[in-house]
């Protein structure tokens, strides 16, 4: 704690008056230094956070945590395997689902497809996610009904230039058997649903049907390609799925998210530290202006010092006047900091839409970043520890300046005043 005095004295070397404006630039510089890195670790961390958060919710909430899928990437004796699931300590609930990469004709355009057969219920959870159109369309189907129905992804939709109500034609390479050879099946399904999972991939290939329809079209009688799974924790779907994956040993095999998609994560992973670390040290390079300021503090007053000492201050005070007029520039940093970094993650997609207008650069291209929109989820335990990781630094870097001002010998400075 401060004396009245020693909180006297800080205040005023806090504040420089006319003659030391240099002095006040550099520490209004290192203020804005310290403010701007730790605006940036904020906003990268929990973009990075965000990132990962969106797209593991977008993977999840579409595939599962986990799919058990057989060999061949055919399931007879799904029956057995689903009871087998839904009965595993942890298991939340588990469905049968048909995943198969095929082809799409429309209008003489042809795109690369990937055709998802559902149940009922999987189908009902789509309807958050469609534009337009109507999902219940899919599973009621009346004899009238000349084609079957199926719902398709938004930038599939653009790419074909496909609309609600036209009908398209779905390829399936391996079809009939004739005596002149393989004949590829192809069936025409009217569109009566467009959806957007928020994941470019996913958008522009899914073709989602009824299971029934997706059994038809792919010639495989009561079969399926694969369970899906979902746990009680994402992160703990390996030690949930021990048993199961035991269990059907030689019919399938077990498949939980992180290995499907761990390629994407790792590398999220490994690129989150590297930006930790490299924006922590533009917080260090900041609060190195703030050990500067302070030392050029110190020489401009020395002979205040020396009169000080004189009058008794002592060198355990003189320590904390500039340990806190340090401490604070940074405290205030932070603050700024913590400030500006919120305000930037508020506005962040009307930001970079506005660098993109001024610019003419696509900064956030949908193929590249898998996500629509730009991401952000802000970990308050995160936003905490970088405060005072910076906090740590700012007073460490006051440490030699107190030091050096507690030293200064009072006859040697005013011998010839």
């Amino acid at each position: 704690m401060l004396s009245p005095f020693e909180w006297t004295i800080a205040k005023r070397y806090l504040l420089p008056g006319r003659g030391e404006a240099f002095i006040a630039m550099v520490a209004s510089i290192s203020l804005v230094a310290v403010m701007l890195g730790v605006a940036a670790l904020i906003v990268v961390m929990s973009v990075m956070n965000g990132f990962r958060a969106e797209l593991l919710d977008k993977i999840v909430g579409l595939n599962g945590h986990a799919v058990v899928q057989g060999y061949g990437g055919r399931l007879d004796n799904w029956q057995d395997i689903l009871k087998e699931a839904k009965a595993t300590d942890g298991v939340v609930s588990a469905s049968p689902l048909i995943e198969q990469p095929l082809l799409v004709n429309f209008n003489g355009r042809v795109e690369a497809i990937l055709v998802r057969g559902m149940v009922d219920d999987d189908l009902e959870d789509m309807k958050d996610k469609v534009l337009i159109g109507n999902m219940d369309s899919l599973h009621d189907v009346t004899a009238d009904d000349d084609v079957s129905k199926v719902a398709i992804g938004s930038r599939l939709a653009q790419n074909l230039g496909a609309q609600l109500g036209d009908t398209i034609t779905i390829i399936n390479p391996q079809g009939r058997s004739t005596p002149f050879g393989t004949v590829p099946r192809e069936i025409g399904y009217e569109v009566s649903a467009i959806f957007e999972i928020g994941i470019y991939d996913y958008d522009k290939a899914f073709v989602i049907m009824p299971m029934a329809d997706a059994q038809t079209l792919l010639l495989i009688g009561d079969a399926v390609g694969m369970i899906e799974v979902t746990t009680r924790d994402a992160e703990e779907v390996g030690e949930i799925l021990a048993p199961l994956s035991n269990k059907v040993a030689g019919q399938a095999i077990v498949n939980d998210w992180r290995t499907i998609n761990a390629s994407l994560f790792e590398a999220l992973a490994v690129e989150r530290v590297a930006m930790f670390i490299v924006l922590s040290i533009i917080i260090l390079v900041a609060v190195f202006n703030i050990l500067s300021s302070l030392i050029m503090l110190v020489r401009a007053k020395t002979r205040d010092i020396a009169i000080l000492r004189t009058m008794g201050a002592s060198r355990r005070s003189l320590m904390k006047i500039f340990m806190t007029v340090g401490t604070v520039i940074g405290s205030f940093g932070i603050l700024a900091g913590l400030v500006l970094g919120f305000v930037f993650l508020f506005f962040r997609q009307s930001i970079v839409n506005a660098i993109q207008f001024l610019t003419g650069q696509n900064l956030w291209d949908p193929q590249i970043r898998f996500l629509t929109e730009l991401p952000s989820k802000t970990d308050p335990v995160e936003v905490a520890g970088i405060a005072i990781m910076a906090l740590v630094f700012s007073f460490l870097a006051t440490l030699y300046p107190a030091m050096k001002a507690a030293s200064t010998d009072p006859v040697q400075v005013l011998r010839y005043e």
